[in-house]
């Protein structure tokens, strides 16, 4: 599974980073988050999945293997 930020729908909400703190790693600018890795761990998959569909702003991108 492979996981990346529409950084035109971010809005720097930081949900995504609370729930997937591994994974997610946010701008000292303006807040908005970016994937530390494209590739999701296998212990990361459900926390990603978990972020994606509580991002407000839909800006989480799965695409699956």
């Amino acid at each position: 599974m492979k996981v990346r930020v529409d950084q035109d729908r971010c809005q720097g909400h930081t949900l995504c980073a609370m729930i997937a703190p591994d994974m997610f790693e946010l701008s000292d600018i303006d807040g908005s988050s970016s994937p530390v890795t494209e590739e999701v761990p296998a212990d990361q998959i459900e926390l990603v999945r978990e972020a994606a569909h509580s991002c407000p702003e839909q800006a989480i991108l799965i695409e699956e293997d």
